[in-house]
């Protein structure tokens, strides 16, 4: 009798049969790294490239200092869109063939900006990256769920998205960096350098995980019946407007915090540290939710920390109009740290109400959820940022009537 290999021992601990299905398989261990390398791939392209906005406006002739956020709110709209696409391109056609067809894109996504000479076309790789992105993002969550189920995933999802969240706290080190030693077209570089070795590393080792009998055919008109599904669904349409509404706001933050802390604090090559230190909160909102949604629910628990963003931005931004809208930093990172946490309980419960509903088409209604929701989000988020006046009353002012918005949703949702 043959002695079970160590990464199969703890496989088959964790839940994963690693036997079933595929001819190769893949240890625990090395199929949790490789998952939460593929979904980091969407967090890096987006932070990694905050500290290089100005570089980029002055190179590429840009005149407005806000438009230099479009190069996260193309990104965006890409993930937006490729969403809706590669979830359901995945159950048609493989989901190795589908993460191919996202990686591509990206790489041509990251050619184009990197050998960008004006801001459209920048603007266009970014869009591309974006799209393709989409795929790891989105076709990671049917990887996992193939491999594994129950307790057994939850458990995997968390060590990946562990690391997601943590990517976010170094990823404007790394690119200031990178910049500072080979300039801003050198991020792009690394952004292909990932997706190359996520490419060869995931074709060498991961094998395919659902069987050609599995697979669906791609059908625009199934999406089209999952859309007309969730819109006529109050619960799944509403918290998917909640989700997309709380998340403008920190889109919001995220495409006009390298104005905030670089120009209007005049924090420079110290704005990293301090966009570190606010990422950090999604990950300690993050485990207390895990902790407190068994004991509270996640209505009760989203409830409370909408009221708490609302009720909090409406005092704060009372607080910052007696500083004409540049109150001190330090009261600046105390509200953006309670804020943020709150935002990280939410985020941790809002798709999950919103796909409560959606089990009987939970691939597709994941998918579709995703990509409307970021749609909201985008377009809300890249209103406050293009409202940046040197000052932090819109961002103060987006987060209170937005999350205001969400409770009047939450409301008619429940009534």
């Amino acid at each position: 009798m043959s002695a079970v290999p160590p990464l199969e021992c703890s496989a088959k601990a964790s839940g994963i049969d690693l036997n079933s299905g595929p001819e190769r398989t893949i240890g625990f261990g090395e199929f949790v790294a490789l998952m939460a390398m593929m979904i980091s791939l969407v967090a890096f392209s987006i932070d990694a490239m905050l500290p290089a906005l100005p570089e980029i406006g002055r190179e590429l002739g840009v005149r407005r200092e806000n438009d230099n956020q479009l190069v996260i709110s193309l990104l965006f709209l890409g993930l937006a869109a490729g969403q809706m696409i590669h979830g359901p391109l995945s159950d048609s056609i493989g989901r190795k063939p589908a993460i191919y067809f996202g990686l591509g894109l990206f790489i041509l996504g990251c050619l184009l900006s990197l050998l960008a000479t004006s801001f459209p076309v920048m603007l266009v790789g970014r869009a591309l990256q974006g799209f393709g992105v989409a795929a790891p993002r989105i076709v990671t969550m049917a990887l996992v769920r193939d491999r594994v189920g129950g307790r057994a995933m939850a458990r995997v999802m968390s060590f990946v998205m562990t690391v997601f969240i943590l990517v976010p706290v170094v990823a404007p080190l790394v690119g200031q960096f990178v910049m500072t030693v080979a300039g801003w077209r050198a991020i792009f570089a690394a952004y292909l350098v990932h997706a190359l070795v996520v490419a060869a590393w995931f074709a060498l080792r991961q094998p395919e995980t659902l069987p050609s009998r599995q697979r669906l055919p791609f059908s625009p008109a199934r999406l089209i019946l999952t859309l007309r599904e969730i819109a006529a669904n109050r619960r799944a349409c509403g918290y998917t407007m909640v989700t997309g509404l709380v998340s403008g706001a920190f889109i919001g933050y995220l495409i006009s915090a390298q104005q905030i802390f670089q120009v209007q604090y005049g924090l420079g090559r110290r704005f990293p540290l301090y966009f570190a230190a606010l990422a950090l909160t999604f990950g300690g909102a993050t485990l207390v939710n895990g902790w407190m949604v068994m004991r509270l629910g996640m209505r009760r628990l989203a409830r409370s920390a909408l009221w708490s963003v609302v009720g909090l931005s409406v005092l704060y931004g009372a607080l910052a109009l007696r500083w004409s809208g540049h109150p001190p930093l330090w009261s600046l990172m105390a509200y953006l740290l309670t804020a943020f946490f709150c935002v990280g309980i939410l985020f941790g419960n809002m798709n999950a109400l919103a796909m409560q509903t959606l089990g009987h088409i939970a691939g597709v209604g994941a998918a579709v959820v995703g990509s409307l929701s970021t749609l909201i989000a985008l377009l809300l988020g890249t209103l406050i940022g293009q409202a940046y006046n040197g000052t932090i009353l819109p961002l103060v002012a987006g987060f209170a009537l937005l999350g205001a918005a969400a409770l009047g949703v939450m409301v008619w949702v429940e009534r």
